[in-house]
């Protein structure tokens, strides 16, 4: 029997359910992808003790990049385990489409990602006394949007991996070039402009930028929308992208 091609409501939130259940068991992946976030940014905060400013400056920023982080992490090495266990060949044996596989995990992933990004900002904003002008609520949807990113990334990155290891090894290629040039360390503007043109296809560029929108604006601002709209349309282009390129078999 073949997968079908159509998306299936049943059976992506079906998949999503698998995976959850799964996660449920896995108590250190549920610790690395709910608390390692929360414990980076207290260290931040108290490693800059002495220039509370110098933590609002980038605690926005870091508040989206660390979910980011551990999300692309952790849902490449999930996603790849049970490609060399066997699991997903078995799966798309079954009527289960690329599609719902892909949205199935996005969705899982999404729902941690949702507590892992309220978690993060609540803590920022409300025990760390991160100094945002801006409402809290857009600083947590650009926090699940840049986890929602991560998840993305790590399911595309997956099918080219034949080991946990080499799923790791993506971080430097895909993840550090974009923690560079993001603007997190100078002004983007301020980089040579082969470096800035480049910037301007990064995705993470803009979920910096829109971080640093709500750190300094009281009002949903024009480039704020432009911001997480394109940050929201890289995670679904990666997200796509990742299903047709989905291996049926394991290598």
């Amino acid at each position: 029997m073949t997968a079908t091609s159509a998306l299936s409501l049943p059976r992506t939130t079906a998949t999503a359910a698998r995976v959850l259940r799964q996660l449920r068991h896995d108590p250190r992946t549920i610790a690395l992808m709910l608390l390692v976030p929360c414990v980076m940014l207290f260290l931040l905060r108290y490693v800059f003790d002495a220039s509370a400013r110098t933590f609002d400056t980038i605690g926005a920023s870091l508040l989206g990049i660390f979910p980011l982080i551990t999300m692309f992490l952790v849902t490449s090495i999930a996603t790849l385990r049970e490609r060399t266990s066997g699991t997903l060949e078995r799966l798309l044996a079954m009527p289960l489409g690329k599609g719902d596989l892909i949205a199935g995990y996005a969705l899982a992933f999404g729902a941690v990602a949702v507590v892992q990004s309220a978690l993060a900002t609540g803590l920022a904003v409300w025990f760390l006394d991160l100094d945002v002008i801006g409402s809290p609520w857009l600083l947590l949807l650009v926090a699940l949007l840049d986890a929602l990113l991560g998840t993305a990334l790590g399911l595309f990155v997956s099918a080219f991996a034949a080991s946990e290891f080499q799923a790791v090894q993506f971080m430097p290629a895909v993840i550090f070039p974009q923690l560079l040039l993001c603007g997190l360390f100078t002004p983007r503007d301020a980089m040579h402009p082969v470096l800035e043109a480049i910037s301007d296809a990064l995705p993470m560029s803009y979920a910096v930028d829109a971080m640093n929108e709500v750190l300094r604006h009281a009002d949903l601002t024009s480039a704020f929308v432009h911001d997480i709209t394109i940050v929201a349309a890289c995670a679904l282009l990666v997200l796509i992208v990742g299903a047709a390129t989905l291996k049926r078999r394991t290598a």
